[in-house]
């Protein structure tokens, strides 16, 4: 028999043990257990999630705890229980500034709670009564001993009527469950054996990061000239381009999107829809990149000189607009790397440099770029490159298939960058597999486009909305474009004007995020035959509009755009990602949701709340039943009239209804497709 006596808890490590003493696991959102940082804005209600419990019956609670950069706890939010036995706890944080913030989960006994519990069963059964009250005596006492004012009186008073003899057993135990109380407790609880979870990252990048509207147009169409006499273009200059920018704002974009500014190269340029002979008035793709008149870190020539694109930068901030441009790395067989470091480019074993192919899709007009012989030399340039155009003003960069870069190089480029320019946002164009897309964004990426180019019926809607604003929103930020130069769905190219508008309010109102390629406004819909892509392309010649005529005679949906982005900026419900809810309604074609936030924490009269309702059947209208959840509306009772419905008031058509949990909707495509509904507050 052996003698040794038995280790007592004192003397295991405690550094060695995995659990607290209340037990914290499946924290969220936390990114591959914290090696990525989860991403916020600042004002961006996260939401926080643990699993919170512990041994016997007693009550546990769980609250979620933010640190500032500096470290410092700025934040202590409650959390509640979701899901009934689960111990799954949620609550809410809010950063307000940027940097490199952190949060925690704590748990702890929850003394109140236990004791309210347990008082209330044994007094309705007549056991301990005495014995339960003058604890509760003891409790309240000890809390008011550790507050002060107003929450002090009103512990006190709780405690002296738990003590008082002379009151019937039941006014005594209410006092201790009184509004007051709850309120108090509710805000700052009685804990006991509080334990913190892990502290998890949490980076917090400026707005235009997670929240923006975003237009897109090439600065060669923008007041480009045709010459019917000489068959002649004259390409438009960031000059012209500029006149173009009030348009833009106008219409309450945020962001000005450039396709490639850099010379073109003339070797294998592409005509007129893709074709291989381009005339010697063909401009050819800008994504060919690179000529004589030098590489990424020029100008091409017909658009003007740094000192036009700096004026063209200065012009679209006087108007409250940042300039993107595209980071296509990526060569034209004229472009200076070709010659000067060949070693950058894939050489096949004819000795040929092998160019970008997407099969069935040839770009004999563009040599990929290869890492592997000159990994560091290659990223030194880029960097180089990226610092040249921050120091001329630009802030964004939209990236060009950066899913065939690799990711390790992102991941370094994006933090170098963003170490010397923490305001520096890269968006991804990376139309490939989910691992890769969601990737990119662990690896830095602010930004990225995204599948909703192709969810367009409503269980594909319903199931990618709740995908992005639930299971990736801690890493992955979607940027739903409507339309590309290079995509042109046939749901728009065949559903007609209320097709244009049916994206444009799902894309507004789905996401923080949303684009549009010029074009989109007037409604252009013809496809290259056998291509999701426009005939006459403007990626390889110059395209004219008249986008004020088209408005003026009623053809155009830039009102329609305006007024979406007008709504976006006037309902901070529509800046966040993850406050999305589906609801439910009767017609396969019909998708509803809502969105929801609280802009002045605890005060009920600052809930923004909009429902949208959206019929995606671009060809007829559709009947539905909308039946709502209306826990997610968070209807405070003075918004609710006494048959216990509520005003909504429709953005769009200026209309307003009284709506309960189910509602009739009848939405006309050829008219209105949408509507996006602002739950009347009552202050």
């Amino acid at each position: 028999m052996s003698t040794s006596s038995a280790l007592t808890p004192e003397d295991l490590p405690s550094k060695d043990l995995r659990f607290g003493r209340i037990p914290i696991t499946n924290v969220a959102p936390v990114v591959e257990y914290g090696r990525f940082p989860a991403k916020a804005v600042p004002g961006e209600d996260l939401v926080i999630g643990a699993t919170v419990f512990r041994e016997g019956h007693d009550l546990v609670g769980a609250s979620a705890v933010l640190y500032d950069p500096e470290g410092t706890v700025v934040a202590r939010s409650r959390m509640h229980p979701v899901g009934l036995g689960l111990d799954r706890w949620e609550g809410m944080l809010r950063p307000v500034g940027t940097g490199h913030w952190s949060f925690a989960v704590e748990g702890w006994a929850d003394v109140y709670a236990t004791w309210h519990h347990n008082a209330e069963v044994k007094i309705a059964a007549g056991v301990d009564v005495e014995l339960m009250l003058t604890e509760g005596h003891q409790l309240f006492t000890s809390a008011a001993a550790e507050r002060s004012g107003a929450d002090a009186e009103v512990f006190r008073a709780a405690a002296a009527a738990l003590a008082d003899t002379g009151l019937p057993v039941e006014e005594r135990l209410a006092a201790a469950g009184t509004e007051a109380v709850t309120a108090i407790l509710d805000r700052d609880p009685i804990r006991d054996l509080v334990t913190s979870s892990d502290r998890f990252p949490l980076l917090v990048e400026r707005e235009l990061a997670g929240r923006g509207a975003w237009y897109e147009f090439f600065p060669r169409s923008e007041g480009a000239q045709w010459d019917p006499a000489t068959r002649e273009w004259t390409s438009g200059t960031f000059r012209t381009a500029a006149r173009s920018l009030q348009r833009v704002a106008d219409m309450q974009f945020d962001v000005i999107y450039l396709p490639p500014i850099h010379p073109i190269g003339t070797t294998h340029r592409k005509g007129p829809n893709n074709t291989l002979v381009a005339g010697p008035q063909d401009p050819g793709s800008p994504w060919a990149i690179g000529a004589p008149e030098g590489g990424h870190d020029a100008i091409h020539p017909d658009l003007g000189t740094f000192e036009d694109f700096d004026a063209f930068v200065d012009s679209a901030r006087e108007l409250g607009l940042e300039v993107a441009i595209d980071l296509a790395l990526q060569a034209s067989p004229d472009h200076p790397w070709v010659t000067s470091h060949p070693e950058w480019f894939t050489t096949r074993v004819d000795g040929s440099i092998a160019y970008a192919e997407n099969p069935p899709k040839k770009y004999q007009d563009i040599y990929p770029l290869n890492f592997d012989n000159d990994y560091e030399g290659l990223s030194q340039e880029i960097l180089r490159i990226v610092r040249l155009w921050i120091s001329h003003g630009v802030q964004i960069f939209r990236v060009d298939n950066p899913h065939t870069k690799p990711l390790r190089f992102w991941e370094w480029l994006i933090g170098t960058v963003n170490a010397e320019y923490p305001g520096v946002i890269f968006l991804a164009e990376a139309f490939t597999r989910p691992p890769m897309m969601h990737a990119l964004a662990k690896a830095g990426f602010q930004q990225s486009y995204s599948y909703f180019t192709w969810r367009n019926t409503r269980e594909e809607i319903e199931e990618y909305f709740t995908e992005v604003s639930r299971e990736s929103s801690a890493f992955f930020r979607p940027n739903f474009f409507v339309n590309t130069p290079d995509i042109l769905t046939e749901f728009l190219q065949f559903g007609g004007p209320g097709a244009f508008k049916i994206r444009a309010v799902l894309a507004a109102t789905g996401s923080p995020l949303w684009g549009v390629y010029a074009g989109y406004e007037l409604f252009e819909h013809v496809a290259r035959p056998g291509a999701e892509e426009y005939i006459d392309n403007e990626k390889f010649e110059y395209k004219q509009r008249d986008f004020a005529a088209a408005e003026a005679e009623g053809r155009s949906l830039a009102p329609y755009i305006t007024r979406l982005n007008e709504i976006r900026r006037t309902h901070p419900a529509l800046g966040d990602l993850e406050n999305l809810t589906v609801h439910s309604s009767t017609d396969d074609c019909t998708v509803v949701y809502s969105k929801h936030k609280e802009t002045l924490p605890g005060d009920p009269s600052s809930r923004d709340t909009l429902i949208i309702v959206v019929n995606v059947d671009p060809h007829s209208a559709r009947e539905s039943t909308v039946t709502l959840d209306l826990d997610a509306l968070h209807l405070a009772p003075q918004d609710l009239n006494e048959d216990g419905t509520f005003w909504v008031d429709d953005l769009i058509s200026g209309q307003s209804w009284r709506w309960g949990a189910h509602n009739y909707v009848r939405l006309d495509a050829h008219f209105e497709p949408a509507h996006i509904l602002s739950v009347r507050r009552n202050s």
